[in-house]
């Protein structure tokens, strides 16, 4: 094994070591509801320091503990420094999903549906009804409810275990009246 070698296998393996410890203090925060918001946070800040500075995954992880203490508007410049950098993949779409949802949260919803829009017709995967819950909720800030509505149906038929397509067509027939 070559020096170079080994330097990557160390890198790899602290990267999986600050996921799980990243995965823990996630799951500690979330078993014990009563935890002090300031010191999750900082618990964050703590392995976000362990990071190149230049890292998207950083500014993401310190916006999800803002977002998830209740601070929607200290979470939405992080989200964006997070896109900015180039952070992508499905930790990517989780920003965007969360990014709209906080902006909701602070009255800019119709950026919420800008930025979700897209991820309708882009890779699909296990946060497909993320995107369409969290996209319902911003059309439902904006006074779009039926939008919100049909989109929520749509998510929801598949895992009916009966009425899909009655469902997947009263969803489309609540955007597409004459259809």
């Amino acid at each position: 094994m070559t020096t170079e070698d080994s330097a990557t296998n160390r890198a790899v393996g602290d990267a999986a070591d600050w996921e799980e410890r990243v995965a823990a203090a996630w799951a500690a925060f979330e078993a014990a509801p009563q935890t002090d918001a300031a010191d999750f946070r900082a618990r964050i800040d703590a392995l976000v320091a362990e990071l190149p500075a230049d890292s998207p995954v950083g500014p993401f992880e310190r916006a999800c503990a803002w977002d998830s203490t209740g601070h929607s508007d200290k979470a939405v410049p992080l989200y964006r420094q997070a896109l900015a950098l180039g952070l992508d993949g499905y930790r990517g779409r989780r920003a965007k999903i969360q990014l709209s949802s906080s902006l909701r949260n602070i009255g800019q919803p119709e950026e919420g549906v800008k930025l979700l829009s897209p991820e309708l017709v882009g890779v699909s995967d296990e946060l497909d009804d993320a995107v369409r819950a969290t996209l319902a909720l911003c059309l439902a800030s904006l006074g779009r409810e039926r939008e919100g509505l049909s989109l929520v149906l749509g998510a929801l038929a598949p895992h009916l275990p009966r009425y899909q397509r009655s469902m997947a067509n009263y969803a489309r027939l609540l955007v597409e009246p004459d259809a």
